[in-house]
This record gives structure tokens, sequence and C-alpha cells, in this order.
């Protein structure tokens, strides 16, 4: 652990079920015009969503929250496998926090899926507890949209 600088820095972990296939919550994650549906926390909306989904390949996504503020992240894929898992860095562009890292995993269920976000390297406990309420708020309008899409 001595040798590992991000090994003592704050993480996050979210596991939900979805009533969606596999391959459905993982178009979500990479289709810009799904995107725009369902990125943000809050009902505010999302206006820009760009991906280029391969190893070394970027995205970015620009939203609105309800309160008028405009935020945009950005990244690179790190990993992709097709309907299984995402892995990404992640950035703010008007933010001075340092770059992080998501993996999406997305695993079969009887029922749909499991999906799993692991958001890791954050700067400190303030800046993973709000990352924590943004994810929560994005997967309910992830969830949200995945089932008004059945039948």
């Amino acid at each position: 652990m001595a040798n590992n600088p991000t090994a003592a820095l704050p993480s996050l972990t979210i596991v939900r079920r979805l009533k969606a296939s596999p391959a459905r919550v993982y178009a979500a994650f990479i289709e810009p015009e799904t995107i725009l549906k369902w990125w943000g926390p809050d009902t505010g909306p999302t206006l820009i969503a760009e991906t280029d989904v391969r190893p070394g390949g970027r995205f970015r996504v620009v939203f609105r929250t309800v309160d008028g503020e405009q935020h945009e992240n950005r990244g690179t894929y790190l990993e992709v496998v097709q309907d299984r898992k995402l892995v990404f860095t992640w950035e703010w562009v008007s933010l001075r926090e340092p770059e992080s890292r998501v993996t999406v995993l997305i695993a079969p269920l009887n029922t749909g899926t499991e999906l799993t976000i692991v958001h890791e390297q954050f700067f400190d406990q303030a800046i993973r507890d709000s990352h924590e309420w943004g994810w929560g708020g994005t997967i309910d309008k992830l969830n949200a949209l995945l089932n008004d899409q059945r039948g």
C-alpha cells in the first residue's frame, strides 16, 4: 500500500438491479442519443453527449441541473467489453478536481441486469459524497428511462 498513492483515496460503489437486458443497459451508456435522455443527477436537461467507444476513445457530456448550473464531464475509455464492462477516466471541465476513474459493470440476472458503478480516486471525502448523490440521481433517471421503454 505504501507504493500505491491512490490506495488511500476515497471511492464509491453503487449497485442497482435494473429490469432491462445487459445489452440495453450497455447501450444506454454508449449511445449519445440515449445518454441525452438520462444523464445528470436531477431533472435538468442533458445538452450534449459525444462518445467514441473504444480503448483510447473519448466521451463528453454537458448537462444543466435544475438550479441552472451547467456542468461538463469528459474522459477517456480505458477498457470496453460489449454488454459487460466500461472503464473510463472522469474529469470535470470546470472544476479543479483531479481526474478520477469509473468502472461500469453490467451482469445479467434472470430478471434483468445488476449494474455496479465503482468510482475511484476521489481527491477527498466531500467530493466522493457529492458524486454519490450525483450517481444516485443519474441511475434513478436511467432506471426510469429503461422502465418506460419496456414493452
